[in-house]
């Protein structure tokens, strides 16, 4: 006649895999975007620093086009001929056509000569630019972009890489949106921006799962910003290739001994 075990093993081992379980698990409050600090808090209006507040700086690409009804004052105003069109059909024409802001931040543009953009912002650029031009020629339209706005994304994401962006300014969820969003095991809490300053490369640490990071002065990219997405401890540990599948069906072939051979 068999007799019950006096040690519970099956339950014992059950209980591990129960724990082992829930703390390899990812909760919805680890992936959830914006969320509320308190329950009272009805915010839907936030402030923060958009692009137009860049200021140009030395080793930035400049793309400066002059439209005028007189295609002399094109010609003498712009890099390409006016009859070619596809001297911007790519990003490595557009490249070569820009305006390049050397070490002493000034740019060489046609007629004109030197001018000292550093430390301007666009729409600052753009008006220096007009009033110098509006000596030679009257009745000038000017249009001038970021070249070199380009943003890497690395880390638990499922596209990294660099991006091209190809708009006036762009937020840190637009970004991570044309990375294909963050993975189930990218640390939300602390995504890290690397922006390059005057004195070096600077790191700043973001809670995407705040809302507070709304009215952060980093809410909106620059040009040549690195975010690294670093992945949460669940994923450190291997529980995506640990084979578990293995580890359960032997400790369910063991469980089925110990049950059969107790005394």
């Amino acid at each position: 006649m068999k007799q019950t075990s006096g040690f519970p093993y099956g339950k014992l081992i059950l209980l591990v895999l129960f724990i082992a379980f829930l703390s390899s698990c990812v909760t919805q409050k680890q992936v959830k975007y914006l969320q509320k600090q308190q329950k009272e808090d009805t915010t839907s209006t936030f402030a923060n620093k958009r692009l137009s507040d860049y200021k140009i700086q030395s080793n930035d690409n400049l793309y400066i086009k002059v439209v005028s009804l007189d295609d002399k004052s094109y010609s003498f105003f712009n890099k390409q001929s006016a009859n070619n069109v596809y001297d911007y059909a790519n990003d490595a024409a557009i490249y070569l056509n820009s305006y390049s802001v050397d070490d002493s931040g000034y740019i060489s543009f046609p007629v004109i000569g030197k001018l000292f953009v550093k430390d301007l912002t666009l729409d600052q650029a753009k008006t220096l630019i007009q009033t110098m031009i509006n000596e030679y020629v009257k009745e000038t339209v000017i249009i001038i972009k970021m070249v070199n706005f380009n943003i890497t994304v690395v880390g638990e994401v499922r596209k990294p890489g660099e991006i091209k962006v190809y708009q006036e300014k762009i937020n840190i969820f637009e970004l991570i949106s044309l990375a294909g969003d963050m993975t189930d095991f990218a640390n939300r809490a602390k995504v890290a921006l690397i922006r390059q300053t005057r004195g070096g490369s600077k790191v700043i640490y973001l809670d995407l799962n705040s809302e507070k990071i709304l009215n952060s002065e980093y809410y909106y990219m620059r040009p040549n910003d690195i975010l690294y997405i670093s992945p949460l401890g669940v994923k450190r540990w291997g529980f995506e290739t640990f084979p578990w599948v293995v580890i359960f069906t032997a400790i369910s072939t063991a469980l089925l001994l110990i049950n059969y051979f107790k005394i």
